[in-house]
């Protein structure tokens, strides 16, 4: 699967009417850090926050910047703080297949290309699957086509009782690994389409399933020490074994590209490699 665009922009989640100074001090107090606290990190006072936060002082547009890099505000409610100070946005949203956009595009391809015959896909902020390669495609097989329709959304994929999860072997597991990574994230970016697509995924039924991470259909395989939680998924008559590892970019100073994420999953024992390789061989 190729890079696709990434589709409409997702809007702030805060309103511009509300006005910068309860926005900051919203952010702050998720991050459970007092007037005090930041203004030392940001080089103020604590009456000069104090002052942003009720309205008597309109901070600097460098201010603002630098208040939310303290309190590590995500990079698409920076510009919504800004333009609630009056400011314009400091970051762009550029639309990933936009020409300016080629060479980071072409560097995903490449490395979840590099990355086959083991799965790999390109997600953004919502999990909607931007790009994906073979070992990605080879998992999907037998998915219900409603849900390989473009948009592709990796935890509806994963979730749904017509995806993936009917084959998790070890679906609860996976199933509260996925919905905890969820809430981490909502937690930092209070991000309302995530929030619903939260709630969606975690109303699916869970599939009844024997034996769950037994390993092998066919019992032939030893029990493997894991030293991360596995996605245990039959295919082919057998259970393969991945471990997940998720890239984002470092210091993003476009919105689209701050909420890219690169998924790779790892081959958790031999079994899964000696499979895989023969794919290919």
């Amino acid at each position: 699967m190729s890079i696709v665009a990434s589709g409409p922009t997702r809007p702030s989640t805060h309103p511009v009417g509300k006005g910068v100074g309860p926005l900051l001090r919203g952010w702050r107090e998720q991050r459970r850090v007092s007037q005090l606290e930041l203004a030392l990190r940001a080089d103020s006072s604590a009456r000069h926050i104090s002052f942003i936060e009720t309205g008597r002082s309109r901070p600097s547009e460098e201010m603002v910047l630098r208040l939310a890099e303290h309190l590590d505000v995500p990079v698409r409610e920076r510009n919504a703080l800004l333009l609630a100070a009056g400011y314009a946005p400091h970051y762009p949203e550029t639309p990933l297949d936009d020409p300016s956009m080629d060479a980071l595009r072409q560097g995903m391809e490449r490395l979840i290309q590099g990355y086959e015959p083991y799965p790999a896909l390109v997600v953004d902020a919502t999990y909607t699957v931007l790009a994906a390669n073979r070992g990605i495609a080879m998992l999907l097989e037998g998915v219900c086509e409603s849900l390989l329709t473009p948009p592709l959304n990796a935890m509806r994929l994963t979730l749904h009782p017509e995806g993936l999860a009917p084959r998790i072997r070890n679906h609860r597991e996976w199933r509260d690994h996925l919905l905890a990574q969820m809430e981490r994230q909502i937690a930092l970016d209070r991000s309302e389409p995530l929030r619903a697509l939260y709630e969606e995924v975690a109303a699916y039924p869970v599939p009844e399933q024997e034996g769950e991470g037994e390993g092998d259909v066919d019992g032939g395989v030893e029990p493997v020490p894991y030293f991360a939680l596995p996605l245990q998924i039959e295919h082919g008559g057998r259970v393969l074994s991945f471990i997940s590892s998720i890239s984002t970019f470092n210091t993003p100073m476009d919105v689209t590209v701050a909420e890219l994420a690169i998924e790779t999953f790892l081959p958790a024992d031999p079994a899964t490699v000696k499979y895989l390789q023969s794919l290919v061989s």
